[in-house]
């Protein structure tokens, strides 16, 4: 059913394992607060009684979408969340793919000026795999041409439309899908390949010579430090307030315009000065945001001015007609 002037939303589709947890649950759920008409939360986990937090418990997805899945196998966590999203409503526009240590970033205002200004884009950073796959067979790169040796953000926003390009590709090409899946840490190079397949990662060369630009944005939307690996596969996980963590935040927001959240943000980091970075660090700026969250192109609203526009042609086309019968239908009566 469609619903009239309805709202687009934002989907945060959250991974969560171990001890089942968000290490800033409280600073989510504020932050959320501000936006909560166009948010909509999800949780994909792995072990139900591990959960604590009713909140968490109350945005759970279903336990028959739950599917086994390891930091290295980590792929049909992704796949499940994702489906679920997309199915639940189709109002959801954006699903951003979060994990228990990530954490917002950026003012609630500034996230709404972002998805209302770019919800007709995907945000993923990706480039050339920066590995050698065939010394590291990370994702089984190594068993597929040049072309698909690529590699992607573990972590990004996708369009409603990439999703469902996602869930095409592990059924259309399901080998190929659960080739790369079985690898591991696929899920830094799957993505990446999937829209390559589908021609959606790179611009689009029209018949007259231009090129067009992919919807997909090449743009880093989570910060992450890794210059300061906490393991071998691990970025840097922020556990104290200090000038080079405080350092690291502002230069990497003022050179990733697109960033909305941080990640891995330890439990012990002071809560006082992410709100700090929520609230105040940037509200001048955010106060001059402006943004028409009324998309008169949607689909919705062209069904209403399609309805609109019949109703005033036919008003038009049949208004003489019946003032001609009318005024026939008098004439007779007067003349009986």
């Amino acid at each position: 059913m469609i619903t009239f002037f309805s709202k687009p939303k934002i989907a945060l589709c959250f991974i969560i394992s171990g001890d089942h947890l968000l290490n800033k649950e409280d600073i989510w759920r504020e932050w959320i607060e501000y936006n909560k008409d166009i948010i909509q939360v999800y949780f994909y986990y792995q072990d139900e009684s591990k959960i604590r937090s009713s909140w968490i418990r109350q945005h759970c997805i279903p336990k028959h979408m739950i599917k086994p899945a390891t930091y290295m196998h980590v792929i049909p966590a992704y796949f499940q969340s994702m489906k679920y999203a997309f199915e639940n409503d189709t109002k959801n526009r954006w699903f951003c793919f979060l994990t228990d240590s990530c954490c917002p970033i950026i003012s609630p205002r500034r996230f709404r000026y972002l998805f209302f200004h770019y919800q007709r884009n995907s945000l993923m950073s990706w480039q050339t795999s920066w590995w050698n796959p065939y010394y590291t067979h990370r994702a089984n790169l190594n068993i597929l041409p040049k072309t698909f040796h690529l590699g992607n953000s573990p972590w990004f926003i996708l369009r409603r439309e990439e999703v469902d390009t996602c869930l095409r590709f592990a059924n259309e090409h399901y080998r190929l899908y659960k080739m790369i899946s079985d690898g591991n840490l696929a899920n830094e190079s799957l993505f990446a390949i999937v829209f390559r397949v589908y021609f959606r990662l790179d611009p689009i060369k029209l018949c007259n010579g231009e090129k067009m630009a992919s919807p997909i944005m090449n743009e880093v939307t989570h910060l992450t430090d890794w210059s300061r690996m906490s393991t071998s596969t691990s970025p840097y996980v922020f556990e104290e307030d200090s000038l080079l963590n405080r350092t690291f935040i502002e230069e990497e927001l003022k050179k990733n315009r697109y960033a909305c959240f941080i990640r891995k943000m330890g439990r012990s980091y002071p809560d006082k000065v992410i709100r700090y970075y929520l609230y105040e660090y940037s509200k001048k700026k955010d106060a001059m945001l402006f943004w028409r969250e009324n998309d008169w192109w949607s689909w919705d609203h062209w069904l209403i001015g399609m309805f609109l526009w019949m109703l005033a042609m036919g008003c038009i086309l049949l208004g003489p007609v019946c003032y001609c019968v009318f005024h026939r239908l008098s004439h007779v009566k007067q003349v009986t």
